[in-house]
């Protein structure tokens, strides 16, 4: 499926606010609210929109730290790539996990309540995990820029 600009159009407004009502952005897009519902469902049937969700105020909920964490691990076979994946996505505090170049395999997005917290994620679930090497943990101070939204007019 080639996207076109209408379709475009639609994947802006819908990252900017997944609450739209179908005719609201029907209007936006200049197209009727049938046509416009059509184009949004085959844009989820194809894949292009993945799913639709809540952004939560991490401060609100009491998610106050974020850490990034390079894994190395000590085995780089079928079976040891399998069995960390299998684990890792079990962690519900790694947010993100992305498999990566250089001097780490993998980078994992990591949350918990504060530092402590995380000391205790680090000591009792990951480090518990097989064919971990070694980990280098960043810790976020503040965040100057956090977006969800991909820029699709300008890909």
């Amino acid at each position: 499926m080639q996207l076109d600009n209408i379709d475009k159009q639609i994947l802006e407004a819908l990252q900017d606010d997944g609450r739209l009502t179908n005719r609201d952005l029907a209007v936006m897009v200049n197209l009727s609210p049938p046509t416009t519902l059509e184009r949004v469902k085959k844009l989820e049937s194809k894949g292009y929109i993945k799913k639709f969700v809540a952004i939560v105020d991490p401060v609100k909920v009491n998610a106050n730290c974020f850490t990034y964490v390079e894994v190395t691990l000590a085995r780089h076979g079928k079976d040891a790539l399998h069995r960390f994946t299998a684990e890792i996505t079990r962690l519900d505090e790694v947010l993100e996990c992305h498999r990566i170049t250089g001097g780490a395999d993998f980078l994992l997005k990591v949350v918990t309540q504060d530092i402590g917290a995380y000391e205790d994620f680090l000591i009792h679930k990951l480090t518990d995990l097989k064919d971990i090497h070694h980990l280098k943990t960043l810790v976020v101070l503040s965040t100057l820029k956090q977006e969800t939204k991909i820029p699709v007019n300008n890909i």
